[in-house]
Formats: C-alpha cells, sequence, structure tokens
C-alpha cells in the first residue's frame, strides 16, 4: 500500500514539472520571434510557413542569399528588401501567429524558339535559389527563414486547344492508336516521340531515348515486301525484282479494328443555369409542338414542373392544361402572372398557317373568394391591412383549333380585390382548353382498340335542342392521396387501360356523426360517387362523339342502404366504403400484329363495412363529440380479359391422333403442296404456281425414265415377242 502512496505521489509530481517547462515554454514562444519551419525545400510554385511569437510591429523582408565559398555557411539576416521573382503575403492566423506565403510571379512553361522573354524558363531546371525571408522589428532582425527552391519547368502541350469533340480515325486509311504512349490528356508524356501535346523545347530532353516499337508510335511498320526496306546485308539478289511499290497508306494492318467515328463529350455536372438555344418556330403546328407568338418566343403560362409551378412554361398544340398554384402573400404582388395588364395578355399568336390570331380577352371579377383564399394568417391591427385590387386569380384560355392551325383564341382572365392583413394564401388556377368547332380536342386512347397504359374514355349525354346528342367526355377515376391523406385534401387519378389499382383515402368521423348514420352513408356515397360521374363508356379508344355505336352504358349496382342489423350510438352500418369498378376486355381481331382489344361491359359497384369508434383505452374518444377518427374510404379496379373463342372444342380422335397434325408432328403431309396454296405470301402467286407445275413435270418425267417404267417396256417388249 505505501508503493502504491508513492507512485502516485511521483507521478503527480511529474506532472506539476511538465506543467511548469510548458507554461515557461510558451511565455518564451510569446515573447521571441520564431518561424516554424525554419528550413524548407520547395519544388512548387507556392511555399508557407508560420511565424509565431509577439508579431506586433514586426516587418518581413525577402531577398535571394549564396552560401560562402570558403565556410558553406549562409550571411547573417538582413532587413534590407531585395527585387526577387517572388511575391510575399501575410495572413493573420492568431493573436501570437502569422502565416507567411510565398507565391513564384513567373510562368513555369519552356520558352519556345522565338520567345526572347522573362516570363518562362530557359532551361527544363527553371528556378534554382535560396531565399532567406526575415522578420525585422525596426533596422533589427529577430528570425529568419530560408527556403531552398528547386523548381523543374512544366511540359505544357504546345497547342493546348478547346475541342469538344474526339475524333477517332478512319481505320482505313489510318491505324487507331498512332500513339499509344500518349497516356495523358494534354500532357507530354515523357520519352514519347509521337505525342503531339509535347512542345519542340521538351522533345529535346529525350529525342535520343524515344520508346521503340509500337508502344512507341510505330504503329504501322513498312511491310516486308516493301522496295524501300530492302538492305544490303539482309536482302536476297532477287529482292528487287519481286519487291512491291506502294504508297505507306496501304498497309496490311490497317482495317483490323473497326470504322473510326466521332464521340461528341459528355458535359459533366454543373450547379450553372444551363445556356438554352433560342426557340426555332414551325411554319405548321402538329400535336406537342409549341405555340409561337407573332415575335418568334413561345407562348407561355403557368405550369407545374416536377410539382413545382414555374410561370414561364411553353404552351403545346393540342395538349390540354389544368393547373393550380398556391402563392402566400405578404403583400400585393406587382408582376406577372398575379398582376398582369391587360395589353400583355392581348398577344398577337402565330396560327400555323401564315398568319397570326389576337388573343381575346374577356374580364370576370370574383364574387366569391373562397375558393381562392385558401388560408389567412391575421397579424397586426386592422390599420395595417392592405387592399389588393385586380389581382388574377384565374386564366383560362380557349384555343379553336383546324387542321394544323388555330383559327381563334379567348381569354377568361378571372379578378378579384385581395385584403391583406399578415400573410394571405392565394390559390390561382391556370388551363388552357383545345376546341375543333365545338368540341374538346381530346386524345384517343388507342387505334381503334385500347392501349395499355391509356386512360379508359368515358362520357355523358349532352342533348341538344333537337333532341340529337353527342357524348360529351368525363373521366372515371381513383382516389388519389397527397400530403396528409385526408379525403378532403386527396386528388384523384384517372383508370388507366389494362391496369388493376387499388386507391383510398382517410375520412374524419366523430361521435355525432355516428349519431346519424343515415348522413353518414349519404356522404359517404356522395364522396364516391364523384370518382364516377359517367354514364358511358367507349367501346374502343377512338370514339366519335355522335356515333353512339362507339359507346355502352356503364351498369351501376344501386347501394341497398337497409341493412338487417340496427344502428347503434357508436357504430353505423352499411357504409358504402369500397366503390369497386369491373371492367371486361376483348380481343376482337388484329392488325399489324397488334392485338385490337376493345371493352365490352363496365360495371360499378360498392361494399358495405360497419364503422364503430374505438376507444382504445381512451375513453374521451367515445364520449367527446367532436374529436375525430380516421376511418378508410377505398378504391379499385380490375380489368378481366374474355377468352378469344376458338372455335368448337376438339373430339378424342382430333387429340389422340397426331399423324397429321403438324404442330405436334415434325412431318406436317398437308403442308407438302404449301408454296403452291394461296397461303404462302414468300413470292406471288403465279411464280410458286410455276414452279409447283415445273417441280410436277420434273416428277412424271423421272417416273418415266426410271425403273419402274423400264420394266414395264421390258415386260411389254417380251410379251409380244
Amino acid at each position: 500500500m505505501a508503493n502504491v502512496v508513492d507512485i502516485f505521489f511521483a507521478l503527480s509530481i511529474t506532472r506539476q514539472v511538465i506543467c511548469v517547462l510548458l507554461f515557461f515554454s510558451l511565455a518564451h514562444t510569446q515573447n521571441n520571434l520564431v518561424f516554424q519551419p525554419s528550413y524548407l525545400t520547395v519544388t512548387g510554385p507556392t511555399v508557407s510557413a508560420f511565424l509565431l511569437g509577439n508579431t506586433s510591429d514586426i516587418s518581413l523582408n525577402l531577398r535571394t542569399v549564396s552560401p560562402s565559398n570558403t565556410t558553406g555557411s549562409f550571411s547573417s539576416p538582413s532587413c534590407v528588401t531585395e527585387v526577387t521573382q517572388w511575391l510575399l503575403t501575410t495572413q493573420q492566423v492568431g493573436k501570437t501567429a502569422v502565416q507567411v506565403q510565398l507565391k513564384l510571379n513567373k510562368s513555369l512553361h519552356l520558352c519556345g524558339k522565338n520567345e526572347t522573354g522573362t516570363d518562362c524558363c530557359a532551361k527544363p531546371l527553371c528556378v534554382l535559389e535560396t531565399l532567406q525571408v526575415s522578420a525585422c522589428l525596426g533596422d533589427t532582425p529577430q528570425a529568419s527563414l530560408l527556403i531552398q527552391a528547386k523548381i523543374n519547368a512544366l511540359l505544357v502541350p504546345a497547342n493546348a486547344g478547346s475541342g469538344n469533340q474526339t475524333v477517332i480515325p478512319n481505320q482505313v486509311y489510318q491505324p487507331l492508336g498512332s500513339c499509344p504512349c500518349d497516356l495523358t490528356f494534354r500532357k507530354c508524356d515523357a520519352r514519347c516521340c509521337c505525342d503531339k501535346d509535347c512542345s519542340s523545347g521538351a522533345l529535346k530532353l529525350f529525342v535520343s531515348h524515344c520508346i521503340p516499337g509500337p508502344f512507341g508510335g510505330q504503329v504501322s511498320p513498312p511491310p516486308h515486301y516493301q522496295c524501300s526496306v530492302q538492305s544490303s546485308e539482309n536482302s536476297p539478289d532477287w529482292f528487287p525484282f519481286l519487291c512491291v511499290n506502294s504508297p505507306p497508306e496501304n498497309n496490311p494492318n490497317l482495317g483490323l479494328f473497326y470504322q473510326g467515328d466521332t464521340i461528341t463529350a459528355k458535359p459533366g455536372p454543373s450547379f450553372q443555369m444551363p445556356v438554352l438555344s433560342a426557340p426555332v418556330p414551325a411554319s405548321i403546328y402538329y400535336e406537342g409542338s409549341p405555340i409561337f407568338t407573332l415575335n418568334d418566343q413561345y407562348f407561355t403560362i403557368p405550369q407545374k414542373v416536377l410539382g413545382q409551378c414555374v410561370n414561364g412554361a411553353p404552351v403545346a398544340f393540342l395538349k390540354n392544361i389544368q393547373v393550380v398554384c398556391s402563392t402566400l402573400l405578404h403583400s400585393c404582388p406587382a408582376g406577372p402572372p398575379l398582376q398582369t395588364p391587360p395589353t400583355d395578355l392581348m398577344i398577337n399568336v402565330k396560327n400555323g398557317q401564315g398568319g397570326n390570331a389576337v388573343v381575346d380577352l374577356i374580364d370576370e371579377v370574383a364574387i366569391d373568394m373562397s375558393q381562392f383564399v385558401s388560408s389567412t394568417n391575421v397579424s397586426g391591427s386592422s390599420n395595417e391591412s392592405l387592399v389588393c385590387e385586380n389581382v388574377t386569380l384565374a386564366l383560362d384560355y380557349m384555343f379553336y383549333w383546324k387542321g394544323n392551325g388555330i383559327t381563334r383564341i379567348t381569354l377568361t382572365r378571372t379578378i378579384g380585390t385581395i385584403i391583406l392583413n399578415g400573410s394571405v394564401m392565394l390559390t390561382a388556377k391556370y388551363s388552357a382548353v383545345f376546341l375543333n368547332g365545338e368540341f374538346m380536342g381530346e386524345s384517343n386512347s388507342g387505334n381503334p382498340g385500347y392501349q395499355v397504359g391509356r386512360p379508359v374514355i368515358t362520357g355523358i349525354m349532352d342533348t341538344f335542342a333537337n333532341n340529337t346528342g353527342s357524348v360529351q367526355r368525363t373521366s372515371i377515376n381513383l382516389w388519389k392521396p397527397v400530403s396528409d391523406g385526408l379525403c378532403t385534401t386527396a386528388e384523384k387519378k384517372p383508370v388507366l387501360f389494362g391496369e388493376n389499382s387499388t386507391s383510398g383515402c382517410l375520412l374524419p368521423v366523430s361521435h355525432q356523426n355516428l349519431s346519424q348514420c343515415n348522413l353518414l352513408r349519404e356522404s359517404v356515397a356522395f364522396l364516391q360517387a364523384s370518382l364516377v360521374t359517367a354514364t358511358y363508356v367507349a367501346k374502343f379508344g377512338n370514339p366519335h362523339p355522335l356515333t353512339m355505336t362507339d359507346w355502352l352504358n356503364i351498369s351501376f349496382v344501386t347501394p341497398n342502404s337497409s341493412t338487417a342489423v340496427e344502428d347503434t350510438t357508436n357504430s353505423c352500418y352499411g357504409i358504402p366504403s369500397h366503390l369497386h369498378i369491373h371492367v371486361w376486355t376483348l380481343i376482337t381481331g388484329e392488325i399489324d400484329g397488334v392485338p385490337q382489344k376493345e371493352i365490352p361491359a363496365l360495371k360499378v359497384s360498392y361494399s358495405f363495412s360497419t364503422w364503430a369508434q374505438d376507444c382504445g383505452g381512451n375513453v374521451s374518444l367515445c364520449v367527446d363529440p367532436v374529436k375525430n377518427q380516421l376511418f378508410p374510404i377505398t378504391s379499385s379496379v380490375t380489368f378481366i380479359d374474355i377468352p378469344v373463342n376458338t372455335g368448337p372444342p376438339k373430339t378424342r380422335f382430333q387429340i389422340n391422333f397426331t399423324e397429321y397434325d403438324c404442330n405436334r408432328n415434325d412431318v406436317c403431309w398437308p403442308e407438302l403442296v404449301f408454296p403452291i396454296t394461296k397461303y404462302y405470301t414468300g413470292e406471288p402467286y403465279s411464280q410458286s404456281l410455276a414452279k409447283g407445275l415445273i417441280l410436277v413435270f420434273f416428277f412424271i418425267a423421272a417416273s418415266i425414265l426410271g425403273t419402274p417404267w423400264r420394266q414395264i417396256r421390258q415386260a411389254w417388249n417380251s410379251a409380244a415377242l
């Protein structure tokens, strides 16, 4: 135990001594100046060191020094400044530290033949000198730093170039990789005499030590049969009579790889804004082509790109647009699109037929602002409220088109007055609809059959005054929940042909709602019915609105609200919480080998469930009439393929007897004369028939002239004798 105490006592004494020594060392450093490090060897154009200590009123002087011829030591530090090829800069790091940095004020490339300036290197060893940096207090040096600089010249390419394409030569006339030793892009490779990046000065360094062989650039040596390779020692006497005189381009090594091509360099990632090319207006409009104004600029309206609203998005021909953009206003808007003068909206648009169409503006004043102002954050007193007049709340464009041109454009602008008392969330609506005559330019979902992944086309009857009606297209949808997943904020997505899907949303239901089951059932049924507002479904993907044979009635299974079980105070039965859409599909034929599918029937049905409150240990949920509990409302679609009728069923003899079945037998006797039938399409029928008859003729001739006929003739002759 005494030994342990002695050890701890010795350790404590040692620790105190070390702290005292560090304290005196720090105090000594703060009073005296010292460079850290005090000696440096430099091979690059920049070097830095630190000056530690009391650096106030200290000046730095730089000069070049040379060692003494007799002693080999350097002279004492001096406060006299000399002109050198280095730049000296300082930066205060702390109270007692200064960073000293030297940078070479000279280019490191080798001087060319005609270069006589000082801003280049005359020799490969560009800089060889010793620098001395002195820290002086007045005229008295306090510390010094020695720097030994030994810097070689940089072998930069003779022609830097800035092309963005790499040209691979044609292998028929020039071998691929004419300089394999050129391994570094835009840098001179040592001993690679075929490297075009090497300047003449750099080539002088290793011209006598070039890399030999194909790797050094001798990829296509002259062939041995060339007359130019004759030597007096190894060539035979008859070589001059049999050698070949041909240009070096006709080398046997050419064309052994592949045809050359031009590869465009791919730009790397950049955080800078890309430079967009100027729009090129088209003479006529096609579906999807951008619409241009009279001054060859894109005709734009606000649209959503990657979930964000963009004010200057181009409008595409025959592409309908409907978008909602929300903006948080803290002050009255001053610029487009929320504040746009009428002259900026009534612009001239190219109609695609060599003329122009002027946008006709119609202003409407919004009375009910609740559909545009979604939320308000009131702050401050009423004296600080702002009144924003003529704010653009909606822009609805209608493009009337015919053929490949635009005949008329009308714009309905909805404006209103917004009172700002703090901040207001403004919801603006923008739309563009293309109408052909009086019909909306809707895109089809196939021609004629439906294509997988395209929307199922539905509609409602639009009756005219003369009792002849057309079908106006609407949509059949499923739930598309967003953000919080509630039905109040959920969006709708169209039903896509051939894609089964299930989706839903959540409906907040309180104890008070469960006490009014009939009203709750009607509310849920109304929400589900909003998904399917159509009464007709198109049989094909390209229905005509006036041809009723292209449309079918949608079959609705009316939900039965009567329940066998009575409702209670905390539960409701018979809630139509699930809507299911059954779509039957049928293949009616093929066009160019592509099956054409149609919809022979569509049915909409409901599934019922019981909603009851689950207290889950929290009695307040079942007692408080205003506390909500979330219940799911779902929707789904199922596509059912109807098998194609392949004819009457096969008999047992057809199933078991496979001798003449071409599908299950390697030998197909029924197709023996297939080339001369009308089903053979490899060549014209007349040619195949003529060739078949020729084959029949040869068969008959072979039979007559063959062994059986000869035996018959011999028997006939013997009988005659």
